[in-house]
Formats: C-alpha cells, structure tokens, sequence
C-alpha cells in the first residue's frame, strides 16, 4: 500500500513540475485524463503480467473510452510519466519507457512490423514527445531528446538530440544541463525555410555567374550576329576578328 500511494504522490508531483496551470491536488486527481489514463493503465497492466490478459485488454478499452488515451496494458512505462492533455495519444503494446518522459496529446508510439515481438519504440529517461509527433517501430529515443511537433521518426535518435520534420531529422544537440523537462515549440528551427533560403542563396549565385558570362560573350556575339563591315557584309568566319578584351575569333576557332 505504501508503494502506491508513493506512485501517486509522484504521478500528481510530475503534473504539478511540468503543468503551469495546474493548481492544486484535488484538482488534479479529477479532472487530468493523461493522469487517469496513467492509472488505468497501471492496473491493466497488473492484470496482464498476472495472466489475466484478456481482463486486462477490457479494462483498457473502458480507460481508452474516458480518455481518449490509449495505452496497451502489455506497454512498459516508468515512474514521473506525463501526457499533458492527451487526447489521441496511442502506446503499443511492446512501448518502453524510461523516467520522467513527457508526452502532448495526439503522439503516437507505433509499430511498423507485423511480427510478433519487440516492434514498438523505446524512450529513455526525459524524453519530451511534441503535439502529434509519430514515433515508429522498434527504434530507440536516446536519453534527453526533445521530439519536435508533428514529426515523424522512423530511425534511431542519439542522447541530447532534437528532431524536427518529416522524416525526423536531428537538427541540434543540447549537452544534458541544457535539457528542461519541457520542449519550447516556439524555438524549434524551420528545416523546410531554412532548406528553401540556401536553396535560393545557390539559385543567385548560379545567375550571378551566368550574368557574368553572358557580359563577356554578349559583345563577340553581337559582332557576329549584327555588326556588318565596311561593304556592308556580315563578317565571315574566315575573317579575323578582334574585338578589345573580350575574345580572338581565328576562323572557326574562338577563344576566351
């Protein structure tokens, strides 16, 4: 008995961590379904290490139908776990995850394999997961990282990471004392800006180049093209041409 209510008392401290608009105990008891639904769980998945598999499953789908969470009571979550409104978030069933991970409503821990086994995701210790990121398949969130919103990660993420975009890219690493238990979406960069301004960058400096080329060529070929000699005849090519600092015309040859 001790122990559960040691559980609770650190399951309602972790809201109040990471929750500014959390006000008092009572208030997070009643009315926190990511609480609720961490409770459910908890019992579900008593059943379900004690052989009472089916029970279990039950019991999680009345959970899943009052929160809108849905945790699979085979899933494997550690203490100081926080899913901060909830709605839409889904756990697989062979999901680890470490201490004092934070997830926001609409993420997903999926599999992408049929097979039987581990085909879930593990999320070491304070992990934040952003607004409707999807984080898929036996894959490993090293310790620290901050997945950014909306993301789609399929590959392995290294400790202190940040990932942003879909596919999941790394685009920083913070060292661990830089890490807070929460993720500023605000801050996160702009992969798809940042890709379009180099994009654009090497664009101008390709037609820079071109309109540089063209400034030496343009007057050669205005001689050729448009410029008529003394008799009034175009210049032929076995004429010589020399236009000033600009290029030799010998015959079919012409040189820059």
């Amino acid at each position: 008995m001790n122990k559960i209510i040691k559980s609770i008392k650190e399951d309602i401290q972790s809201v109040k961590d990471r929750d500014p608009a959390a006000r008092s105990t009572l208030e997070i008891m009643l009315i926190y379904p990511g609480l609720h639904a961490l409770w459910g769980y908890r019992i579900s998945h008593w059943m379900w290490t004690n052989q009472f598999k089916m029970l279990g499953r039950l019991f999680s789908q009345l959970v899943r139908s009052l929160t809108g969470i849905e945790i699979h009571p085979g899933a494997t979550i550690g203490p100081g776990f926080f899913i901060d409104h909830g709605m839409g978030v889904v756990i697989g069933e062979t999901t680890e995850i470490g201490r004092n991970v934070t997830l926001y409503h609409g993420v997903t821990l999926g599999g992408v394999s049929m097979q039987k086994g581990k085909r879930h995701p593990t999320l070491e210790d304070n992990v934040v997961v952003g607004a409707g990121a999807k984080i898929l398949g036996a894959i490993v969130i090293g310790e620290s990282s901050r997945i950014g919103a909306n993301a789609v990660v399929v590959k392995p993420i290294p400790p202190n990471s940040v990932v942003v975009g879909v596919p999941g890219q790394i685009v920083a690493r913070s060292t661990p004392k830089d890490i807070k238990p929460d993720l500023d979406h605000n801050k996160l960069p702009d992969t798809i800006g940042l890709s379009v301004a180099s994009m654009m960058e090497r664009i101008d400096a390709l037609e820079q180049k071109l309109q540089a080329t063209k400034d030496v060529i343009q007057p050669v070929l205005e001689h050729i093209n448009g410029q008529k000699n003394g008799n009034g005849n175009g210049l032929k090519p076995e004429q010589h041409l020399h236009p000033p600092d600009h290029g030799i015309w010998h015959g079919e040859d012409f040189m820059i």
